[in-house]
């Protein structure tokens, strides 16, 4: 994952997951980010190599079901418990615990069939309070938080991280058991499109048959939201079955990725867990990317590199690993080290826009003007993809700082603050950047969007409509 990590509270605001960076990470810098709640309860977690593979296991399935899948975002959410969710505006959600608890990649598949599922039937839109109560609120709680910790608040970010009011949010994704139903169906005909057995959907749900006996409070959340039962999944099986793609097997490659994902996301979600699992004597390369990840999530840093740097010689066209061994470097004060395998990384993966955000944070972290402004330039190139990214904002603001650019810095955190949704903070930096920027330019006039699209006072308005703002910016 791609940043610093924060946990809340007294754990230390740093630590990443691979190739990440999101509005939601706790401080920022070479893999994957995470956002973690109080106590290790749920986080959102960005990562360009897990995203990567879970969109390739999804995006056909997109697909079959008549949706593009450029618009539909997958929200990775550290959390142990078994749960998975669709919401409105074609989002959906995969809670960590259940990656992990999938056997393979049809499982899985299965899961994101049956989600998508709610998504084509549109059924998170007729619960329209779900969002206004639940998940809108918990994405800018967790992102004030992070805020909060990026200010050097360790208490306020806790208390922000750990009433994100994910319960609530998950709460509101109640589905009725024909929704249940009909989501079943519509995920068995997705995978049939796509060459797919719907076995695995199957298999999934028979592992959790006994929840059905549990009362209500006991079931995990999945079961909850999900309602399970055994002739559900006999209908299921006996349409699966007749289907003529029941005995398709996943692929090697495709069953050697999902063990690198599940691998990775133990090394840094539960890295003495992955220590266990994953012995010295497993010579595998999933086994040994979750120690060297589990070594520097225990502050091993030399060990983990020593696990490393045989990895890369062996897979020298990995990005993933470059990627990671620099953001070992950076996050151990290594800066000037962490620059070439951060620029390899890049090299082997140039869309990759959090990869960009890594070398981009350790060029402005160095002394050199020169390197200053190649940061700079790598951080705005990585908005190109990306552009609601509040961590690369946040980045991109302190490097105009340490340029003396302070239009444009006020600016970026005017934009890292609209990204997160708080529109008073992005409203107040936006009217103090277009105080220091020259007027009609390209920067002015997005920083008066900005105060535009923020709820601006009555005040703001009549500043603006005196020097003619208002009118200009709605004549473009």
């Amino acid at each position: 994952m791609t940043s610093r990590s924060g946990r809340a509270g007294r754990r230390q605001t740093g630590r990443r997951l691979g190739v990440a960076l999101s509005a939601l990470s706790i401080l920022a810098s070479g893999a994957p980010q995470v956002a973690f709640a109080q106590d290790g309860g749920p986080s959102l977690i960005r990562d360009t190599e897990i995203e990567e593979i879970l969109h390739h296991d999804a995006d056909p399935i997109y697909a079959a079901a008549g949706l593009d899948p450029k618009t539909v975002r997958i929200l990775i959410v550290g959390d142990k418990s078994l749960n998975a969710f669709a919401t409105q505006g074609l989002q959906m959600g995969l809670n960590t615990g259940l990656i992990l608890q999938t056997e393979n990649p049809n499982q899985l598949r299965g899961v994101i069939a049956h989600e998508t599922g709610h998504l084509a039937g549109g059924h998170p839109t007729r619960s329209d309070e779900m969002m206004k109560a639940g998940l809108k609120p918990m994405i800018l709680t967790m992102g004030l938080g992070v805020l909060a910790a990026l200010a050097g608040s360790a208490d306020g970010a806790a208390m922000l991280l750990g009433n994100a009011q994910y319960a609530g949010a998950l709460g509101a994704l109640g589905y009725s058991r024909e929704q249940e139903s009909r989501a079943d169906q519509a995920g068995a005909g997705f995978l049939e499109a796509t060459g797919q057995s719907g076995r695995g959907l199957v298999e999934f749900f028979d592992n959790f048959r006994y929840q059905e006996v549990f009362d209500q409070a006991r079931r995990f959340a999945y079961f909850r939201s999900h309602p399970l039962s055994s002739e559900r999944i006999e209908v299921l099986r006996s349409r699966v079955e007749r289907q003529p793609h029941y005995s398709a097997v996943d692929t090697p490659e495709d069953l050697a990725q999902h063990e690198v994902m599940k691998a990775k996301l133990e090394g840094f979600l539960n890295p003495q867990v992955a220590l266990m699992k994953y012995k010295e004597t497993d010579t595998g390369f999933p086994a040994r990317y979750a120690r060297a990840i589990a070594y520097y999530q225990m502050k091993e840093p030399d060990r983990a590199l020593g696990l490393l740097d045989p990895l890369i010689a062996e897979h020298p066209d990995n990005p993933y690993l470059w990627e990671l061994k620099g953001q070992i470097l950076f996050e151990f004060n290594r800066i000037v080290l962490a620059e070439e395998p951060q620029r390899k990384s890049v090299e082997l993966k140039p869309d990759a826009a959090l990869l960009r955000v890594n070398l981009g944070q350790t060029l402005i972290s160095l002394d050199d003007p020169k390197k200053v402004e190649e940061g700079v330039q790598e951080l705005k190139r990585s908005l190109l993809n990306d552009p609601d990214n509040s961590v690369t904002w946040r980045l991109l603001a302190q490097a105009y700082d340490k340029q003396k650019k302070d239009g444009e810095a006020r600016l970026a955190t005017a934009e890292q603050y609209f990204s997160l949704g708080a529109v008073q903070e992005a409203r107040v930096f936006a009217m103090r950047a277009r105080e220091l920027l020259t007027k009609n330019t390209p920067d002015w006039r997005r920083a008066t969007d900005i105060v535009l699209a923020s709820r601006p006072s009555n005040q703001d308005l009549k500043a603006l409509a005196k020097e003619g703002a208002v009118q200009s910016n709605l004549g473009r």
